[in-house]
């Protein structure tokens, strides 16, 4: 498949990732968009893992409304640079997770924050649930139900509210990819009219 300069803008519109590594991921899956997309996105990963060491000296607070005010969620997305957290599409990625944060409701930014406790009564009721399964098996489905648990409560490892195809950890490393600097949620409330 021939590789246009429109297939290359149309993927960086949609990515927000520079020309050039469009064209070298589009030239790597073979025009592919879709596995374009892919390539693109294990390498904001490991861009992302590169940057992890950095210092954090900048970054924006956002808010989200919903409709009615009965919920809110505020994030605090820090950065390296004045000039990438005054960036308008910074603003509206912070805004975005401020909005996932209302929605989905997270208790944790990253399984780091989830104390040895809860851990271990969530496996206590998990181990309850899983008398049934085979003795063999039952160590794995208990941690896999620990796993599925963790992963709807932990921030980082949330689907996008938005785009259920990505996590806000892939959210935030394509970001880390779009701007070249370290980007992380360090702080997040949610608070609700009950």
């Amino acid at each position: 498949m021939e590789i246009t300069t429109d297939i290359i803008k149309n993927l960086r519109d949609e990515t927000g990732v520079s020309i050039m590594q469009c064209k070298k991921a589009l030239e790597e899956a073979g025009g592919d968009v879709e596995k374009a997309k892919i390539i693109l996105r294990k390498q904001s990963a490991a861009i992302a893992r590169k940057k992890s060491d950095r210092e954090l000296g900048a970054g924006i607070v956002a808010a989200y409304t919903h409709a009615g005010g009965s919920v809110v969620g505020a994030v605090v997305l820090a950065c390296e640079t004045d000039f990438v957290s005054k960036n308008e599409e910074f603003g509206k990625l912070a805004y975005d997770i401020a909005m996932h944060v209302a929605a989905m409701a997270p208790q944790f930014r990253s399984r780091d924050d989830v104390k040895e406790e809860d851990i271990k009564s969530a496996r206590e009721v998990f181990e309850k649930e899983a008398i049934a399964v085979p003795e063999a098996a039952r160590a794995k489905a208990v941690e896999g139900k620990l796993n599925s648990y963790l992963s709807e409560k932990v921030l980082l490892e949330q689907l996008f509210v938005k785009d259920p195809n990505i996590t806000i950890r892939g959210l935030i490393e394509s970001a880390t990819q779009k701007f070249g600097e370290k980007i992380e949620v360090t702080r997040f409330e949610r608070l609700a009219v009950k």
